[in-house]
């Protein structure tokens, strides 16, 4: 399923959703035994209570990939880091490991190739008890975009997710010249977050809080999940208060009833 995070940025900015486990021993090698693989090749929100709770996994590791310069901000990814260790239990810990990649050349990117990336370059994967990530930060713009209307990230399999960097900088270098590590942090965390089954992607509703509109996100319209940022007066305001929107207390429950914190 693929998840959007849509912003526009004309007269409204706008900030739209996005897109649409078990060896022994860890791997280190793109070329992986397809069955420890398939693992982490499986939908959206699947993994949401191995990523939650410390039940099977006691540990997890972000594989962090991005072209060169193209690499996320040292606040963003200390932002998410926060953001995961708040919402999870892994007393083993958060591992980060950033990697640079050579530049495909292209200026967009289809979902299919987004996915091809990872299958060339992504290096880990489950383990016994070690839950693996992978986040791409690409240096195209998605090839989804349309007009002012633009993707920003996509939560694409149960452990994955793209962010496009170069979309990012191009926005930040416009509206929120001094923000851009708040918007990466927050489309970062929305991506990650449908990752870990929001909204009714794997971690079940507890009360009934789905936009009926937009499925998989929540109707709280100052959530983190919300489809909308509202318009510059919403993102913007958010983003100048120096925070990522936090998650309501509907989605909250949301992950605690699903082994998180």
């Amino acid at each position: 399923m693929k998840k959007v995070i849509a912003l526009l940025f004309v007269v409204l900015i706008t900030l739209i959703s996005c897109a649409k486990e078990d060896d022994n021993s860890p791997l280190d090698s793109p070329v992986a035994d397809a069955a420890v693989v398939s693992n982490n090749k499986k939908g959206t929100g699947t993994s949401s209570r191995d990523l939650l709770s410390d039940v099977k996994f006691k540990s997890m590791v972000i594989e962090l990939v991005y072209v060169k310069g193209f690499e996320p901000s040292a606040t963003a990814i200390n932002t998410f880091v926060s953001f995961i260790e708040a919402r999870t239990f892994k007393p083993g810990g958060i591992t980060v490991l950033k990697r640079e990649i050579a530049s495909s050349g292209k200026a967009t990117f289809t979902n299919d190739e987004i996915t091809a990336i990872e299958d060339a370059n992504r290096t880990k994967y489950n383990t016994v008890d070690q839950i693996a990530v992978w986040a791409l930060f690409v240096d195209g713009d998605s090839a989804s975009n349309e007009g002012n209307s633009v993707v920003l990230g996509t939560a694409y399999r149960n452990t994955s997710f793209v962010i496009y960097e170069n979309t990012i900088k191009k926005i930040s270098g416009n509206s929120f010249s001094s923000k851009r590590s708040l918007l990466e942090a927050t489309v970062i965390e929305h991506e990650f977050s449908h990752i870990l089954g929001l909204t009714n992607l794997g971690a079940s509703l507890q009360s009934n809080h789905e936009n009926t509109e937009h499925a998989k996100h929540c109707n709280v319209t100052n959530c983190l999940m919300y489809y909308l940022a509202e318009t510059q007066g919403g993102i913007g305001n958010m983003i100048s208060g120096g925070s990522v929107p936090a998650l309501d207390a509907q989605c909250l429950a949301d992950l605690k009833a699903n082994g998180g914190r």
